[in-house]
């Protein structure tokens, strides 16, 4: 029997969740999953909201949900696409707790102005308590539903310290607001405290939204890869040709790729030629040559050429979709880390509610005749004064700050979680092209023919700008640029020809011109001169691309095209070293452009001709030596590396995608913002503990004072409204302290 059980016929599919507000509700969802009946495994990503689960053929999805649905959580079955799902769940959630803390925020405004300045205006307590239950009770209810959750599981957390304070605060105003003489004739004056309620509701939604906008933006990375696969392809049969949606194509398809189009799956060129920019997948911004043969990437961009490709991968098994597949898996891997405060919280809320229980059940054994109002009055002060407005701001209002520092630096920080995490960073990852260097190719050096008078070489190089203007070739770009930059004007060629693969040519005073590589001088009967040849092999050797120049003749002329270091590069990667973090450099290029690069800038560990996959295997090689580590590029093929790094920074030239991915991004594309983002952390994290300090400090000192331990000595009692005033001077003291870091230096 067992037997035929394992052998049932089972089917995977992921969906999107809903309810999920921490980590732990994700592990809930998927201890949940994994024992409900029929279900053989489940895995929740809480980066992407979804869960994967493979269950046995004849269980209905919605028997899934139902499991869920009874504590508090949910399956979004819809045959929509999961990522569509997703992005419309985390909007409405978004926008859910936008209207929640915007309708707390109106309604407390008033309740904070009569508590504070009008408490003893009797109808301003009935005021405060009608516009307080709405607070409480419909735009924070959440609070009090998570703390439910938590308790039937035995835990506690900051949502249980904010359903237990502003509960006990509401319903002790709430009787002092209805029966005012049961205190008053204890000879006790009957305070009430709505404002501490709503104010703690507004201040921690706030806290929540920031969190939710946050994490609503993970998916955004993911949208724009998958955008870069068409959605329609034009297959070819035989004569005819018809347009068919991508899901429709199977391997050994025959495709056409018209001039300006992506590919669609990965293939083999049968038919055409034409230049493809494949920098999303070797980060090179140099178009590579494509002929019969030659291998296509889905998702790379066809230039000018058309192509007919024979399919060789589909569906999940191209390139692209594997890279798509990583930065999820890698997103989702990367489990968030449990922050100080919830750890503090876990052992804080259950520590505050048993001193709050011990302190009324000593008052009540040794108060005397007053035993249950003053032991009432100091169990509610130990409360309140335990409130957790300054442990909930400590954290957000430092990063908040950090953040806005970081961008008067023209450092934009997206994650508070990589602020926190990049002071600790010892190994760095740098892509080379775009990143250390400019990403455009430029003229490093030219060798012009001896015999050439000054006249003549003005001429020819008005003639060079005129033909490489109008060739398609993605060097010629560098030629020209370099050309009008010396102030050459175009002369006037005739009878221009582009011959695609091998270069270009035309008449200039009725001489023949030509231009391409040494393949294509020779090709044409011209001898190259030792001078000349000499010139390439070192360029080549120095990982630079080179570009003949000849009449019919002889050789006029040979340029060297290369990518160059970057404006700071140097200094940010001394620095980096300089602090004890080590630095290396991945890159798809060859090996010479490589070892050019690392040895102008002092990098040491270096590697060339990496695929995306191996920069994420890099990343994780370096993580497996115990190292905090950072990432940074520029391009999509860079996503996975920064998805699995500790740290992940894009430069701001850089694709979408990888600013997506990326937690921090460099506005200016400068290096040196490296050390100073770092620096930043730094003092980011000296200021959160300086503010958990501020905010544990009241509550060592006035949580034993609220108990009583003064009343034996000198008669003292903590006044819970002088309890509030303590928790609102803690919150303003972690305020001020954050803002210090606004007048530091980086």
């Amino acid at each position: 029997m067992e037997q035929s059980t394992l052998e049932k016929p089972s089917t995977t599919r992921i969906f999107p969740v809903t309810g999920m507000t921490c980590a732990a509700c994700a592990s809930s969802v998927e201890t949940i999953l994994s024992y409900t009946d029929g279900v053989v495994s489940a895995a929740v990503n809480f980066a992407s909201n979804t869960v994967k689960v493979e269950f046995e053929e004849g269980i209905d999805p919605q028997q899934l949900h139902d499991a869920l649905a009874d504590v508090g959580y949910g399956l979004i079955i819809s045959d929509k696409k999961v990522q569509d799902s997703v992005e419309e769940a985390q909007a409405e959630q978004y926008q859910k707790i936008k209207k929640q803390t915007i309708g707390a925020a109106i309604l407390s405004i008033p309740v904070f102005i009569l508590g504070m300045f009008f408490m003893d205006w009797l109808p301003g307590r009935w005021i405060s308590l009608l516009l307080t239950i709405p607070v409480l009770f419909y735009f924070g209810s959440h609070f009090f539903v998570n703390a439910w959750k938590q308790a039937k599981s035995g835990k506690a957390n900051m949502d249980t310290l904010v359903a237990l304070s502003t509960g006990i605060a509401f319903i002790f105003s709430s009787f002092n607001t209805i029966f005012p003489q049961v205190l008053r004739n204890q000879g006790l004056e009957p305070h009430v405290y709505f404002e501490a309620a709503v104010v703690i509701i507004t201040f921690i939604s706030f806290g929540k939204l920031l969190e939710e906008r946050a994490k609503s933006s993970t998916s955004a990375s993911l949208k724009k890869l998958i955008g870069l696969q068409p959605k329609t392809l034009t297959r070819l049969r035989g004569e005819t040709s018809e347009e068919i949606p991508i899901e429709e194509v199977q391997k050994t398809d025959i495709i056409l790729v018209k001039p300006g189009e992506k590919i669609p799956v990965d293939g083999k060129v049968i038919e055409g030629m034409s230049f493809v920019d494949e920098s999303m997948i070797s980060g090179e911004p140099i178009p590579v040559e494509k002929k019969s043969g030659d291998e296509l990437f889905a998702g790379t961009i066809n230039q000018n050429g058309s192509l007919q490709l024979q399919a060789t991968a589909v569906g999940s098994e191209t390139i692209l979709s594997q890279i798509i597949q990583r930065v999820q898996e890698a997103q989702g891997s990367k489990a968030p880390v449990q922050k100080l405060v919830d750890k503090i919280a876990g052992i804080f809320v259950p520590t505050v509610m048993a001193i709050s229980v011990l302190t009324f059940i000593i008052w009540m054994v040794f108060g005397g005749e007053n035993a249950l109002t003053q032991g009432l009055l100091a169990s509610i002060a130990v409360l309140v004064i335990a409130c957790p407005c300054a442990l909930g701001l400590a954290t957000p209002t430092a990063v908040m700050v950090g953040m806005g520092k970081g961008a008067e630096n023209n450092i934009l920080i997206r994650d508070a979680e990589s602020l926190e995490l990049a002071h600790q960073v010892n190994a760095i990852i740098l892509d080379k092209t775009g990143t250390i260097t400019q990403g455009k190719p430029e003229v490093q050096s030219v060798k012009w023919a001896n015999h050439l008078d000054a006249e003549q070489l003005n001429k020819l190089s008005g003639a060079l700008l005129a033909m490489e203007s109008q060739s398609e070739h993605p060097l010629a770009k560098a030629i020209s640029k370099n050309l009008q930059e010396k102030g050459i004007k175009a002369q006037k060629v005739e009878d221009f020809q582009n011959l695609s693969g091998r270069g270009i040519q035309a008449f200039f005073e009725g001489k023949k011109l030509l231009i391409g590589n040494q393949s294509y001088i020779q090709e044409n009967g011209i001898e190259i001169p030792e001078a000349f040849t000499d010139f390439s092999k070192e360029a080549m050797l120095d990982g630079s691309s080179t570009i003949h120049f000849a009449d019919g003749e002889r050789v006029l002329a040979i340029f060297s095209i290369a990518d160059q270091v970057k404006e700071g590069s140097l200094e940010a990667i001394k620095t980096l070293q300089k602090d004890g973090i080590e630095v290396h450099m991945l890159t798809g290029d060859q090996q010479s452009a490589a070892e050019k690069i690392a040895k102008s800038t002092g990098i040491k560990d270096f590697k060339a001709g990496v695929l995306p996959s191996e920069k994420g295997e890099y990343v994780e090689m370096l993580k497996s030596q115990g190292k905090k580590v950072a990432m940074v590029g520029d391009g999509i093929n860079d996503s996975e590396a920064l998805a699995r790094a500790d740290v992940s920074i894009a430069m701001g030239h850089g694709s979408d995608v990888a600013m997506d991915v990326a937690k921090i991004t460099l506005i200016t594309s400068d290096l040196r913002k490296i050390p100073q983002a770092i620096r930043l952390s730094k003092l980011t994290v000296r200021g959160i503990r300086q503010n958990l300090f501020w905010a544990f400090i009241y509550n060592v000192i006035g949580i034993p004072i609220a108990a009583g331990l003064l009343y034996p000595i000198n008669g003292f009692m903590l006044d819970p409204m002088i309890a509030g005033a303590a928790m609102a001077f803690s919150s303003v003291s972690v305020v001020g302290n954050s803002l210090l870091l606004k007048r530091k230096s980086l």
